[in-house]
């Protein structure tokens, strides 16, 4: 005779008992002022139903350089709860271009190549893509239409991409780069974290105390509605 289902109840609380508990004591392992920030205002995310955490970067960056095969790695291992969005740094003229360019890339779906051509030209090459055209030089390189890029470049849609990424940096109150912003509500970056590994692990933490909230608030939704 298997267990009943009284028993099997009991099991299954005892486990998310446990689980919270776990969770709980990992992120006090990080504290809020010294190890991240806690915005004064969340700002919105794109996807509620997802945990969106969100990189800050800026291509001439060499600390965003470093950083971006650890976040790559890290990002594979995401579960489906999870999403990562990249967001363009824009605190000057020039980086507006960079930040164009990125979102160029993505609209064409030629992100996978460029992200990263557009890294090394930078930190790499030493070429500042001060200009249109010396961007539209990468984008080209790596097979695009010439035409097909300046269209896109100068397009409604990517401008509009970037004044929402301008908005969002502000929302944030970005200090520097790269910086990673948890569910828009937790800025973190590798001064307060204490390296970029280190910025990893507490992304990681807060997204479990996420996690562990969510399932609080739709727990007590449910009891409600069984009520």
């Amino acid at each position: 005779m298997g267990p009943s289902l009284k028993t099997l109840a009991l099991k299954a609380l005892m486990t998310t008992v446990l689980v919270l508990t776990a969770t709980l004591a990992n992120a006090a392992d990080y504290v809020a002022g010294k190890h991240y920030t806690v915005l004064d205002e969340p700002v919105r995310t794109g996807d509620a139903s997802k945990i969106e955490v969100t990189e800050v970067f800026w291509y001439g960056c060499g600390h965003c350089y470093a950083f971006e095969p650890l976040l790559e790695k890290w990002s594979k291992t995401l579960p489906a709860d999870v999403v990562l969005v990249r967001s363009p740094a824009i605190w000057h003229p020039t980086m507006e271009l960079h930040a164009r360019a990125y979102y160029t890339a993505k609209a064409l779906n030629v992100l996978d190549p460029l992200h990263q051509a557009l890294f090394d030209a930078m930190n790499v090459g030493h070429d500042k893509l001060g200009t249109e055209d010396d961007i539209k030089k990468i984008f080209v390189a790596h097979g695009v239409d010439g035409d097909a890029f300046s269209k896109t470049f100068n397009s409604f849609g990517v401008g509009s991409a970037v004044g929402q990424a301008d908005a969002r940096q502000r929302g944030y109150k970005i200090t520097g780069t790269p910086e990673i912003v948890v569910e828009g509500k937790y800025r973190v970056s590798a001064s307060q974290a204490g390296s970029h590994e280190a910025m990893l692990a507490v992304v990681d933490q807060l997204i479990a105390a996420e996690r562990a909230a969510r399932a609080k608030h739709h727990g007590s939704d449910s009891a409600a509605t069984a009520k």
